[in-house]
């Protein structure tokens, strides 16, 4: 394949960062981190989605848009992989779901201007799991933050999730996505279940290659 490119995604709690410095561990990929904590609004937002969401999803746009042509300048322009895990993609999701249809559309405008030339991943490991895995991951982590999230907020999520991943790989057909249950696969604390999910990489990552 191409420089890899891979982004493992999926809604909060499911495990994205975890498995995606794996990946980078094992085949010493740079490994891009989203920026969450340093957000000012997020705190905000937990308590009130409505008063806050423009603001949030605002810093988060412009953060990741930054992060990711850092990367498309010093790593891929470079053809060093990039593990990462998340893909500026995700914006979108999260903004559809929280801003006014107002708000939205200037949103989109925005997005679309910055993400016009940005790099689309060339592999997709999406990572999903019941709303009772995703709680107590969100427990176990333990960002004050976290503990604000509603329920239903985090189960419409991931059903937002679900309808998205499918409308990207119909819009990207040559973009191979990988699917991982957390309720099947805890590759945190079981290292089978990580070796299983390494080896669906690898095979992947073989394939490209040949295909090339």
């Amino acid at each position: 394949m191409s420089i890899p490119f891979i982004t493992v995604e999926g809604p909060i709690g499911v495990g994205k960062t975890s498995l995606a410095k794996a990946i980078a561990d094992t085949y010493q990929f740079e490994l891009l981190k989203e920026i969450v904590d340093e957000n000012p609004f997020l705190d905000k937002f937990y308590d009130n989605i409505a008063e806050w969401s423009f603001q949030t999803e605002m810093f988060f746009l412009c953060n990741r848009y930054k992060q990711l042509a850092d990367i498309q300048k010093h790593y891929i322009a470079k053809e060093r992989p990039v593990a990462a895990d998340y893909h500026i993609f995700k914006n979108l999701i999260f903004a559809k779901r929280t801003l006014s249809p107002i708000e939205y559309t200037k949103y989109e405008a925005i997005y679309s201007i910055l993400t016009r030339d940005m790099p689309v991943p060339n592999m997709v490991v999406y990572l999903d799991a019941s709303l009772d895995v995703l709680l107590e991951r969100i427990e176990l982590r333990g960002r004050d933050f976290e503990k604000k999230i509603d329920p239903a907020y985090l189960a419409q999520l991931s059903a937002d999730y679900r309808v998205f991943i499918e409308n990207f790989e119909k819009a990207h057909p040559e973009v191979p996505v990988l699917r991982f249950s957390g309720d099947d696969f805890d590759f945190v604390q079981n290292p089978q279940d990580l070796a299983h999910i390494l080896d669906k990489v690898d095979a992947t990552l073989h394939k490209r290659s040949l295909q090339r």
